[in-house]
């Protein structure tokens, strides 16, 4: 079998597909199929995977063929250092995971000089194989005198005896089935142990809860792991990752000590040495290893989570939007857009300075309004914008018009992003910030793409993770959100076609140059035209582009250029034409989809088909809604124990979910106050950008903590939650809490 028919069986059986629908699959995936295109339009060859399939059928391809390719390199180093044995190549090819791999070639990789390898140089080799035999009989201090050689540097059987076990512990330290035996032991039984370090505690007090901490590895949370982690790296905890010494001893006697003699004597002491000097320094650096990757797992899926439902928010549509980016003392920079996001006008007001600015700046947000046919007004979340707010609601504008407070978390970075300097050559940061507000009420997919997704606000420890996974994991997030809304593509920024199937950043350049010179593209196959956009990307890209003012009604919907025939086909066996079909339900039942099954054309394609000619070009995400704070609470300070306040979920966490209540600074829900039954996801029970009520339980002005409740009996929960929640998900350490609030709630303060 070759290496890419054994990955397929693998994946099949790993991931409960069949091995037919992980081969046409991974096919797909070779030809340069994207995760978004093989799943909604190769429905027929993957048995209708869905995105979640493919991308996981996509990663354990690629973990494969590492260790394929890992496997490569050990065969020819060991067939170059001449210890390539038959036996040895075996259980080289026979290594299914990269630690077993490892293990295998441990004891013939190239290593510095040790202490083994100096006993070995001085000939004592032989005599710790013969106590390792541990043979009734042997003494060992009468074997080791016979190597007594003041030449070599043995000048005594002690010191005979001491190489001798230093090459023993080394022989036990590379051993797989002791290192497999020992790795099994870490997971069940090793424990995070944290302590402060001394003359620290000040400094550090974030992390009191962890000065003196213990918690199973099996069992800790993500986000105490990358707690302890920060804490480490941060210099003021010493963590160690170890399972009680006397049972790692225990196992190791089990395997190597035969009977009580002296010669096993030696072996237990070079036993205990091994352990304590190598095996368990090596098990303990590949337990944090696994642990982290755990956690950072755990951490990116929250991430990813919290960013999808992020980016599908409702959008308002297409309206002339004037966005007010707040401030105090500096003013409040004002905006201008219009339908497509074009700026056309910005200016600077003083709404909350002193009475008189404040009368100058309500008649020019109303003149503004008047000129430029406003229909919305968005105004940044960030400081000043409660009381900026309140300042629009007073001026009596027509009933009209939407006044929405908008999240602003990533606007200054796009404002100081290459991307916003390309738009906005001539302007600076503060008017590209307040275009950046007015467009994302607009539609936060096509502006939040054009910010790097960890600036966005939504991650848990997001800067501790492996930056290479997360980058992987958010970009699969933003393209399965941008393909399952398709781009209009006479409009799309060069950052949002970027994420198209199958296009990328220089196509995506491309796409506007041609746009910026030729005009709009009138039809799907005007795409062939833009330079370097061949027939295989226009068949991964096109079912995606939209273009709303096309001739032909198939180019505004979902339905991919290569299934137009089929729909051809339906019209003229009814008598109608394509648009007839789009516009008539009683002519779509008169449609029977099984008689346009072919050989390429399934009906999985046809039922999607029928499902776009009943809603063409639909938009997945939801109808657009305004939360409205409660008037009167401005600031933390106004907050009170009992209210209930109305807010919108701006993040998740492992442990609970952020809620924007209006005063600048997001309130706490724990995990445990999120619904009236019990979750073990936060998820369960909100999502991000949803709207809620909530109850305050405390408010702690001088930390500037506000915890919240979302329970229909709060005070009751509060009771019953130190009953119900396990341990391990309680609020017990600051750290999690003082990282992720400075992280969160940055922008608010």
């Amino acid at each position: 079998m070759t290496d890419t028919t054994n990955h397929i069986a693998t994946i099949a059986g790993e991931l409960n597909l069949s091995e037919k629908q992980v081969a046409a699959c991974a096919q797909l995936l070779d030809e340069g199929g994207t995760v978004p295109f093989i799943s909604r339009y190769r429905k027929e060859a993957t048995g209708s995977m869905d995105e979640v399939a493919v991308a996981a059928v996509r990663d354990r391809l690629e973990e494969l063929r590492e260790l394929g390719k890992r496997r490569e390199a050990i065969l020819k180093s060991l067939e170059e250092t001449g210890k390539l044995t038959e036996e040895l190549k075996a259980k080289v090819l026979a290594a299914e995971a990269m630690t077993v791999l490892e293990d295998i070639y441990l004891p013939y990789r190239p290593k510095r000089r040790t202490r083994a390898a100096i006993a070995k140089e001085k000939g004592l080799e032989p005599l710790a194989m013969r106590i390792f035999s541990q043979d009734a009989g042997i003494d060992p201090s009468a074997e080791a005198a016979a190597y007594i050689d003041a030449e070599k540097g043995v000048a005594t059987a002690d010191e005979a005896l001491a190489g001798a076990r230093d090459i023993i512990a080394e022989t036990v330290n590379e051993d797989p089935q002791a290192r497999q035996a020992m790795r099994t032991l870490f997971t069940s039984k090793a424990a995070f142990r944290t302590r402060v370090i001394a003359g620290k505690e000040e400094e550090g007090s974030k992390y009191k809860d962890y000065y003196d901490w213990q918690e199973a590895v099996s069992s800790a949370p993500s986000h105490r792991i990358l707690a302890m982690r920060r804490g480490e790296k941060e210099g003021f905890l010493v963590l160690r990752v170890t399972p009680p010494e006397e049972d790692a001893l225990a196992l190791l006697e089990s395997l190597f000590v035969k009977g009580g003699g002296p010669a096993s004597a030696q072996v237990k002491l070079a036993i205990h040495d091994g352990y304590k000097r190598l095996l368990s320094l090596s098990m303990e650096t590949e337990t944090r290893l696994v642990s982290k990757d755990r956690a950072d797992g755990e951490a990116i899926r929250v991430f990813a989570g919290n960013l999808r439902q992020l980016l599908l928010a409702p959008p308002l549509g297409r309206k002339n939007v004037l966005a007010i980016d707040p401030g105090f003392r500096t003013g409040c920079k004002v905006v201008c857009v219009d339908r497509q996001g074009k700026l056309l006008h910005h200016d600077v007001i003083y709404p909350l300075f002193n009475e008189k600015s404040a009368g100058g700046a309500g008649a020019k947000v109303a003149e503004l309004c008047r000129t430029f046919g406003i229909e919305a007004i968005a105004i940044g979340n960030g400081t000043a914008g409660r009381e900026t707010e309140a300042f629009v609601r007073r001026l009596g504008l027509p009933a009209s018009i939407r006044i929405v407070m908008v999240n602003e978390s990533g606007a200054s970075i796009y404002s100081a992003s290459e991307a916003a300097r390309e738009e906005f050559p001539g302007e600076d940061v503060t008017v590209r910030g307040a275009v950046s507000i007015g467009r994302r009420l607009m539609d936060p997919l096509a502006e939040m793409v054009k910010i790097d997704p960890k600036s966005i606000g939504v991650g848990q420890y997001q800067h501790d993770v492996d930056q290479a996974a997360l980058r992987k994991s958010l970009d699969d997030v933003v393209m399965s959100c941008v393909n399952s809304v398709g781009v209009e593509v006479n409009t799309a920024s060069k950052q949002l076609l970027t994420y198209v199937s199958g296009l990328g950043p220089q196509l995506a350049g491309n796409i506007v140059a041609y746009r910026n010179t030729n005009g709009p593209f009138h039809s799907r196959e005007d795409l062939k035209q833009v330079p370097k956009l061949g027939p295989k990307t226009f068949e991964q890209a096109a079912g995606f582009l939209r273009i709303s003012d096309a001739a032909h009604p198939l180019d505004r919907s979902a339905v991919h250029p290569e299934s137009y025939p089929v729909v051809d086909a339906m019209a003229a066996d009814l008598g109608c034409t394509i648009a007839d079909l789009l516009n008539s339900a009683e002519l779509r039942k008169k449609i029977a989809t099984e008689r346009y099954v072919t050989e390429k054309v399934g009906l999985p394609t046809l039922r999607d088909i029928m499902g776009e000619l009943a809603r063409p070009g639909r938009d997945p995400r939801e109808q657009f809604e305004t939360v409205q704070f409660a008037e009167g609470v401005e600031k933390i300070e106004d907050v009170q124990p009992g209210m209930r306040l109305p807010g919108v979920v701006t993040n998740i966490t492992a442990f609970g979910a952020f809620i924007d209540i209006g005063v600048h600074q997001d309130g706490l829900a724990h995990i445990s106050q999120l619904s009236d039954k019990y979750i073990k996801d936060p998820n369960e029970a909100v999502k991000v950008h949803q709207k809620v009520m909530a109850t305050v339980l405390e408010v702690d002005v001088k930390r500037k903590r506000i915890s919240l409740s979302l329970k229909t009996n709060p005070q009751q929960a509060t009771r019953e939650a130190k009953r119900q929640i396990p341990t391990e998900q309680k609020p017990k350490h600051q750290a999690d809490l003082s990282a992720l609030q400075q992280a969160f709630m940055k922008k608010r303060t």
